[in-house]
């Protein structure tokens, strides 16, 4: 086994999660990206998610480890617990036949093997393949990425070569992939799906008017990163939901996260119960007939994150209470929430620490990072202008974005998708 950087050997040995799982099926190593994949109860969709894998070219799936970390809790159903023994055996077949892949998968079920109740879920599995991967790497002769997907998601057969090309043209560390989800089932299912897709577009739209450096989406399925950025933002948090959103606002303060372009992955738009928020619970919602349960944050609110924005910006010299005065003349309620987040002395040791302008501002834009990006705006919701309903919030959004308000929500999912490079 070739020697690893030290860096990633320091990460190894002092944050790396400890357990009992090892990874099985292919023994390759040296390889430049892993693909790691979590599965709970999912052997009747990743077979096409492999599938979709398997369509890239023959010299792409060579240099690539797909990784399926199979888990569960004690806590979990017995059906899902049976479900995921049969994902068990599909992998072992699939590992004997000539798919192209370089197929490997983690046992974490079964009562030695299961995740901890405490921290158990979608995130500790991601952590658990990613650090596993890490030691199937090649960095000696590549700059080796790590990428997540979903066991019920579909890719693009340019998907591994578009994510090789962005990394080697673009110097941030991280990176989203454009997504699309795929159709309901039924009319309303569809439905229901437009709408939280509306949702989650219209709040990236929202961020990037206003000009935050978190105006990217957060979507589990998308992320993708370099192995040394990963390590360099000390690996995937343990959450059991938000670990996407977390693990992206670490890496945006550490090594940057840059758009890509050229490919989409298909997230399913099922309803699942398995994460307090989300697609599969926001869309369950839906189509139980709460029609609260996705509303839209008005345009005004992002209007003042930029006004706030902008104001820090111009004003990176003056002291914290002046800026704090400056920002309840802005708006009163934006004064109400720096007051509550002890602004005027955080401000004031940012300014001690950093005295270069541009340190100053990167220390600030850490600080008011995309967790306290959204508590101001649940702050100017509850405060000022609520929460509504697509048909009320999207025109005046889309029309100072400068682009068409068409109100039929299919066409405004149409036109945000290609607006955010997510249209084939």
């Amino acid at each position: 086994m070739k020697p690893l950087p030290p860096a990633v050997a320091r990460y190894l040995s002092r944050r790396a999660v400890a357990g009992p799982w090892h990874i099985s099926g292919t023994e390759g190593r040296d390889y430049a990206t892993a693909v790691v994949i979590p599965a709970l109860a999912e052997s009747s969709t990743l077979p096409a998610t492999l599938d979709s894998l398997a369509a890239n070219p023959a010299e792409n799936l060579a240099e690539t480890l797909i990784l399926v970390v199979v888990n569960q809790r004690p806590d979990s159903s017995a059906a899902d617990k049976q479900d995921n023994q049969r994902t068990l055996r599909q992998l072992e077949s699939a590992s004997r036949q000539q798919t192209g892949l370089q197929l490997a998968w983690v046992d974490a079920t079964g009562p030695e093997r299961e995740l901890p109740m405490q921290d158990g879920g979608v995130g500790l599995a991601r952590k658990i393949g990613f650090d596993l991967a890490l030691q199937r790497l090649d960095f000696q002769h590549s700059a080796p990425l790590l990428i997540a997907l979903d066991a019920d998601t579909l890719v693009r057969d340019n998907y591994l070569q578009r994510l090789r090309d962005h990394f080697r043209s673009n110097p941030q560390g991280a990176t989203v992939v454009p997504f699309q989800h795929r159709p309901g089932a039924t009319p309303a299912h569809h439905r229901a799906m437009v709408r939280y897709e509306l949702f989650l577009r219209a709040h990236v739209l929202g961020l990037e008017l206003a000009r935050s450096p978190y105006g990217f989406h957060t979507v589990g399925s998308t992320m993708a990163c370099r192995a040394e950025a990963y390590v360099g933002a000390g690996g995937m948090n343990r959450r059991k939901a938000g670990e996407d959103f977390y693990f992206l606002q670490q890496l945006a303060k550490t090594t940057g996260v840059a758009p890509l372009q050229g490919t989409l992955v298909y997230p399913s738009s099922r309803v699942s119960a398995r994460t307090p928020f989300g697609t599969g619970r926001s869309v369950g919602a839906l189509l139980a007939g709460d029609a609260e349960a996705v509303l839209l944050y008005p345009a005004a609110c992002y209007g003042l994150l930029g006004d706030w924005l902008g104001l820090v910006d111009s004003y990176l010299a003056e002291d914290g209470v002046t800026l704090l005065s400056r920002a309840r003349r802005q708006n009163p309620q934006l004064g109400v929430f720096l007051e509550q987040e002890n602004f005027p002395a955080l401000w004031d040791r940012l300014g001690h620490n950093h005295r270069q302008p541009q340190l100053h501002r990167k220390a600030f834009h850490d600080w008011f990072d995309g967790l306290k990006t959204t508590r101001l705006i649940h702050h100017l919701c509850a405060t000022l202008h609520p929460r509504d309903h697509p048909q009320t919030v999207l025109p005046a959004l889309l029309r100072k974005a400068g682009l068409d308000a068409p109100n039929c929500p299919e066409e405004q999912l149409d036109l945000l998708r290609r607006h955010q490079s997510a249209a084939p």
